[in-house]
């Protein structure tokens, strides 16, 4: 796998490799079974400020999240649910080029005010190639049925 630099304005630098296919995820989610997907600039950005709610400008006590790992009541394959994940925000994506899917990992700090996960002290642990969220969106038309952009 290659490395990408991750740098910003600062000295800080991250390192994540990137995850290519589905079945890498998959496997790395075996491997961590408490991984989260987050779409931001990365985690140099994101650990050099807090993240605050839009509407109330309240600070949140953790990074806002889409969990990786399927809830217990799913029964279909756990692609269908990585896929179903990944794809929830691929307009914010696709309208601020600059943001990336990154993976981490960290302590639950409760809940968003759109119900989400909220990770307190999070760990990077690897970015999202452009090619595995194509095969997310790919296997996400394949396997379920939406109404267009209900997914987001």
């Amino acid at each position: 796998m290659d490395q990408q630099t991750l740098e910003t304005g600062t000295d800080d630098v991250f390192e994540l490799d990137p995850i290519d296919s589905m079945y890498a995820l998959e496997a790395t989610l075996r491997r961590f079974p408490d991984l989260h997907v987050r779409y931001s600039e990365g985690p140099t950005t994101d650990l050099s400020e807090a993240a605050r709610d839009a509407e109330s400008g309240l600070e949140l006590p953790g990074l806002p999240v889409e969990p990786l790992q399927p809830e217990q009541w799913w029964h279909r394959p756990v692609s269908d649910w990585l896929a179903r994940q990944l794809r929830r925000y691929r307009r914010l994506v696709a309208q601020h080029p600059e943001r990336f899917a990154w993976v981490l990992t960290g302590r639950l700090n409760g809940r968003g005010p759109d119900c989400e996960p909220l990770i307190g002290d999070p760990v990077a642990v690897a970015r999202l190639s452009p090619g595995l969220l194509a095969e997310a969106e790919e296997r996400y038309r394949r396997h379920f049925e939406s109404e267009p952009d209900s997914a987001g």
